[in-house]
C-alpha cells in the first residue's frame, strides 16, 4: 500500500507544476514533417474525429521544409487520444489513427515506407527523454527474428502549432504484414474453422473495451488482495465482431494450456504445457524483457496470438509493445534497477493490482526450457544482442535527433526536471542517452553473469565430461587445469568474455599417456593480460561438454 501512496502523492504533485511550453519558429528538418488539421475540432478518447494529414519525406539525407509539397500522404484520417493514463498525465499526448478515403472510410495505404495498412500510431516520447525506448526495444525484437511494429521518427505540426518529436508506428493488428495470422469471419464457429486466428491481451482497460475478456482460474504467484488476477481480453476479432463460440474456443484453449503447466509433468509431450505453445516465443519473451527490465513486463500490454490448428496453430506470446519506462526509467517497483529479474515482480511489487502470471515461475522449473534460455541469450550476445551492436544503433539515432530534440525540448522543457516516473534526471539530452547507454551496458553483464541463476543445463550426464579440476578460482596470474581422466586424448579449453566473445583457446593433448595440468597465464590470443573480472570457461571433447559456469580473476 505505501508503495502506491507514494505513486500517487508523485501524480498528485506534478499535476499541479504547470508546464510551460513556447511556440516554436519551426521551418525544416531532417526528420519527415507531419502536418494534422481538425479544422477547429478537439481531438478526444474515441471516437475518432475528421482531420487532414500531409506528410513530408524528401528521402534519407534530405531537408524537408514545411513549405513543401505532401508527398508521402496527403489525404483524411480519424484521429484520437490514446493511452490508458498517458493521455491523462502527460502534456505531449499520443494519437491513434486512420488513414481514410474521399468518403471517410478506412483506407490501407503505406506510411513513411511502411506496408500498407490503415491504423497507425503516433507516439509522443514525454517521460522518455531520449525520446528513443520504444524504437529501440521494437529493433531488438525485430532482431529476435519476430514482428515488432515498424517505426519513423518524425516531427508533428498539429493545427499549426509545432508538437515536437514523434514516432510514427504500426498498431498492432491482424494483417499480412503485421500479426500474420488467419482472418476469423463470425461464421466461422466450427472445426478448423474456430480454431484461429486469434489476438488477446493482458493489459489495462482502455477506451476501446469494457472489460470484455475473463479471468483466469489461476491466481497469480505472491497476490496481496483477493481483487488481483490475471485477466485477458479480447482483441482480435474486436469485442463488438467476435461471437460467442469464438469467446469460448480461445478462452478453453488458453485455459487447458494454463491447466497444463499448472498440473501436468514438464516434460510431458502429449497432455504437457508444450503441445499448447510455440515455445520459442516465451524463450525470446523472456530476453528482451529481461535485456530492456520493462517496469510492465509479462503483465501489461502483453499480447498473445493463435492461428488455426491446421497452420500449426499454438499460442505464440507477442507482439512486444509499451517499453517507454524500461531501461531504468522507472523510479518504483525497482524499475531503475540494473540487477534483479524482472521475472520477480510479484516478490518485490505485490501490491501492484496488476501482476505476472504464474506461468513465468513454472517455466523456470523445466530444466529443457531454462536450458533454450540460456542457449539461446548467448546465441544473441554473440550477434544481434552484442554490446557495440546495440551501442552503435543508439549512437545513430541520437545523431539522428541531433537538431530536432532541440526544438522537442524547447516545445516541452522536460530536461532536468523530473516527469513520472523518472529514476533518473538529465541536464541535456546526451546526458540522458549516456545514462541508457550506461544502464543498459551494466545490465547486460549482469545478465551474462546471472544467466547460470536462472538456469538449470540439460546436459545428458552421459556425455559430460568428468575427471577435470579447474584451480584457483577465482585467480590472480595462474590457472591450472588439471584432467585425470585416462579416456580423454584431447581437450579444448576457451575462455569467454561477458560480451560473448571467445578470448582464448588452446587444444591440449594426450602426452605419454596422460594430459598433465596446463597453466594458463590470464593473457588473451594476443598476449595481453585480462582485467579483473567474471569470464566464462568451457572445455569440450568430441561430443562431450562440460560447462564451468564462471571463472573470476581478482
Amino acid at each position: 500500500m505505501k508503495k502506491r501512496w507514494i505513486i500517487f502523492l508523485g501524480l498528485f504533485f506534478y499535476f499541479l507544476i504547470p508546464v510551460v511550453t513556447a511556440q516554436i519558429n519551426f521551418s525544416s528538418s531532417n526528420l519527415p514533417i507531419v502536418v494534422i488539421n481538425t479544422n477547429g475540432l478537439s481531438i478526444r478518447d474515441e471516437p475518432k474525429i475528421p482531420a487532414f494529414m500531409g506528410i513530408i519525406d524528401n528521402g534519407p539525407g534530405q531537408v524537408n521544409s514545411i513549405q513543401d509539397s505532401f508527398n508521402d500522404y496527403n489525404g483524411n484520417i480519424g484521429i484520437e487520444l490514446r493511452g490508458s493514463s498517458s493521455q491523462f498525465i502527460f502534456d505531449k499526448k499520443n494519437f491513434g489513427i486512420e488513414t481514410w478515403d474521399e468518403n471517410l472510410q478506412d483506407t490501407s495505404v503505406s506510411i513513411l515506407g511502411m506496408p500498407e495498412e490503415e491504423d497507425w500510431v503516433l507516439h509522443g516520447p514525454y517521460s522518455d527523454k531520449t525520446l528513443i525506448r520504444n524504437l529501440l526495444a521494437f529493433k531488438l525484437g525485430r532482431d529476435l527474428g519476430w514482428y515488432a511494429s515498424r517505426t519513423r521518427l518524425c516531427e508533428l505540426v498539429l493545427n499549426d502549432e509545432y508538437w515536437g518529436v514523434y514516432v510514427f508506428m504500426e498498431k498492432v493488428k491482424r494483417d499480412k504484414n503485421r500479426v500474420d495470422i488467419s482472418k476469423l469471419n463470425p461464421d466461422e464457429i466450427s472445426g478448423d474453422d474456430l480454431t484461429g486466428g486469434y489476438i488477446v491481451k493482458i493489459d489495462k482497460f482502455d477506451g476501446s473495451n469494457s472489460g470484455q475478456g475473463w479471468a483466469s482460474p489461476y491466481r497469480p504467484p505472491n497476490y496481496s488482495r483477493s481483487d488481483q488476477t490475471i485477466f485477458f481480453q479480447f482483441d482480435y476479432p474486436k469485442n463488438d465482431e467476435i461471437v460467442p463460440q469464438q469467446k469460448a474456443y480461445i478462452q478453453q484453449y488458453i485455459t487447458d494450456f494454463e491447466t497444463a503447466l499448472k498440473t501436468k509433468p514438464l516434460n510431458d509431450l502429449t497432455a504437457g504445457y508444450k503441445t499448447y505453445i510455440d515455445v520459442a516465443s516465451f524463450v525470446d519473451y523472456i530476453i528482451i524483457n529481461e535485456i530492456t527490465r520493462n517496469i510492465d513486463a509479462y503483465r501489461l500490454s502483453t499480447f498473445l496470438y493463435k492461428d488455426k490448428a491446421s497452420l500449426d496453430g499454438k499460442l505464440v506470446i507477442g507482439p512486444i509493445w509499451d517499453y517507454n519506462l524500461a531501461f531504468g526509467n522507472a523510479d518504483y517497483c525497482e524499475g531503475w534497477k540494473k540487477e534483479g529479474w524482472a521475472l520477480d515482480f510479484n516478490k518485490f511489487c505485490n501490491e501492484d493490482y496488476w501482476l505476472i502470471p504464474f506461468w513465468w515461475e513454472r517455466f523456470m522449473m523445466d530444466p529443457e526450457f531454462t536450458s533454450l534460455l540460456k542457449n539461446r541469450w548467448f546465441e544473441l550476445r554473440n550477434d544481434q544482442f552484442s554490446t557495440d551492436h546495440i551501442r552503435f544503433y543508439i549512437d545513430s539515432v541520437a545523431a539522428v535527433l541531433f537538431e530536432p530534440q532541440h526544438r522537442n525540448f524547447q516545445r516541452w522543457p522536460v530536461l532536468g526536471t523530473y516527469v513520472w516516473p523518472n529514476y533518473y534526471i538529465g541536464s541535456t539530452f546526451q546526458d540522458e542517452i549516456n545514462y541508457l547507454k550506461t544502464w543498459i551496458e551494466h545490465r547486460l553483464i549482469w545478465l551474462d553473469g546471472n544467466m547460470d541463476n536462472i538456469v538449470t543445463s540439460l546436459e545428458d550426464e552421459s556425455k559430460k565430461i568428468t575427471g577435470i579440476m579447474m584451480y584457483p578460482n577465482p585467480f590472480d596470474n595462474d590457472l591450472v587445469v588439471e584432467i585425470k581422466n585416462p579416456d580423454i586424448e584431447s581437450i579444448d579449453f576457451e575462455v569467454y568474455n561477458l560480451y560473448g566473445q571467445k578470448i582464448y583457446e588452446k587444444r591440449i593433448n594426450r602426452e605419454n599417456g596422460s594430459i598433465p595440468g596446463h597453466i594458463w597465464d590470464g593473457r588473451d590470443s594476443f598476449g595481453q593480460l585480462i582485467p579483473a573480472g567474471i569470464y566464462l570457461s568451457v572445455m569440450k571433447t568430441n561430443d562431450k561438454v562440460f560447462h564451468k559456469s564462471k571463472l573470476i580473476r581478482n
